[in-house]
């Protein structure tokens, strides 16, 4: 695969910056920790879930750091 093309996490993880963003944007702040909706957010949980995804490549495992 050429390195200028996004791959499937990739391209998972833009479209849930996507999402994000507009929900920042609807709420007008400028992150997700000004929101009180904070850590019961299904969305950030996505969002999170994708960044993670797009990191390992599918290569599964934990959040462990």
């Amino acid at each position: 695969m050429d390195n200028t093309q996004q791959d499937k996490w990739d391209i998972a993880l833009d479209a849930q910056l996507t999402i994000i963003k507009q929900c920042q944007e609807h709420n007008n702040i400028s992150s997700c920790l000004e929101c009180d909706k904070l850590l019961q957010c299904e969305t950030r949980d996505k969002y999170v879930i994708n960044v993670y995804e797009s990191m390992n490549k599918g290569s599964g495992g934990g959040f462990e750091f």
